[in-house]
């Protein structure tokens, strides 16, 4: 087998001393080595395949380059696992790997696994939930820099900070293309109203109903669950009424209860989208883009809210000054207050003119 090359190969090839390939491959050679030689050195170390020792290298500053995931059930989950993968992706771009734990739901676990990454000594922790919610921030996410993604504190502003999908703008978009296709006789399938997704995309609908200059029908709202029954029970019972009485849009909670919806109307002989247009909300894979007909909905922005904790989780990490082997200290008020991300609307062919 061949034999792994090491720093001072590299040192060998690019005619300087080892300590220079360790200055400039551990990020310090600017200001100590000449630019022409931090050159034949990267030069040297590609053409050998050389990387230093990940594991010598966070002994020497203090720094795993780890960050720690807990989740609630988003790497078992089926959906918003793109949040984890929106921030890995961010963490590779910047050397940074992640440790994932799924606590599955037991609050119990939450403090256990927070404690077992610091035990890892991970350079920060994020927390990761399946749909927005209110969390329980456990205690040792206060030992290191930390921030929340599609979740928030119980304690209010001021703790811990957090990325969240913008769902009041997110249910008000939805809304503005459903009237700009002309309907008016309206439905709201929201999910639970004591959902915080649900209170802050109803908040959006009025808000849109407000803009068009129109009156926000109280009657139309119809609580519901996320799956598809919960769709189907909501949207038979609202489309089970004269032709001139009927909805000639449904707005969903999710796209689960959209195709719910979709099944119920077909049960009634009704055309989606001819006599009743429907929307779902969430973009999600493998069910919105293959339904017949497939799902106009608001795409929830889960990958772009991984990427955006992430940065910020990582410019509140002490790295090591290029120019001295002290820690540079970490910027804490990066991970300050909420910000919200706002998704798209996918205009596919459920959605459709009112009909006349």
């Amino acid at each position: 087998m061949q034999r792994k090359a090491t720093a001072q190969d590299v040192a060998k090839l690019a005619g300087v001393s080892r300590s220079a390939v360790s200055l400039v491959l551990n990020g310090h050679g600017d200001g100590n080595i000449a630019s022409e030689s931090q050159e034949r050195i990267r030069q040297a170390a590609k053409e050998l395949n050389y990387k230093p020792n990940a594991v010598a290298l966070s002994l020497r500053n203090q720094r795993t380059s780890v960050i720690g995931i807990v989740s609630d059930r988003v790497i078992s989950g089926p959906v918003d696992g793109n949040i984890i993968a929106g921030a890995d992706a961010v963490a590779r771009t910047q050397g940074f790997v992640t440790l994932g734990l799924d606590t599955e739901l037991d609050e119990q676990r939450d403090v256990s696994a927070v404690e077992t990454l610091l035990d890892r000594h991970v350079d920060a922790l994020m927390y990761v939930t399946v749909g927005l919610r209110e969390l329980k921030v456990p205690a040792g996410m206060e030992k290191a820099p930390s921030i929340l993604a599609n979740c928030f504190d119980s304690r209010g502003p001021g703790h811990v900070g957090n990325v969240l999908p913008d769902e009041v703008w997110g249910g008000a978009e939805a809304l503005r293309h459903v009237l700009a296709h002309g309907h008016r006789r309206l439905a709201f399938l929201t999910g639970p109203l004591t959902h915080p997704a649900s209170q802050r995309r109803l908040a959006g609908y009025r808000e849109a109903m407000a803009e068009a200059g129109l009156p926000f029908p109280e009657d139309a709202v119809l609580p519901t669950g996320w799956d598809i029954t919960d769709g189907f029970a909501a949207a038979g019972a609202a489309l089970s009424v004269p032709p001139d009485e009927r909805p000639t849009a449904l707005l969903c909670a999710n796209d689960r209860c959209a195709v719910g919806a979709v099944l119920a109307a077909r049960g009634l002989g009704l055309q989606v989208p001819g006599d009743v247009s429907i929307v779902g909300y969430d973009d999600e894979e493998r069910i919105a883009d293959t339904m017949v007909p497939a799902l106009s909905t608001m795409a929830l922005p889960l990958r772009e809210i991984g990427a955006a904790a992430m940065t910020r989780l990582l410019s509140a990490v002490p790295r090591v000054a290029r120019k001295a082997s002290k820690h540079l200290p970490p910027d804490r008020s990066v991970l300050e207050g909420e910000q919200l991300i706002r998704g798209r609307f996918v205009d596919r062919g459920s959605l459709g003119p009112a009909p006349a």
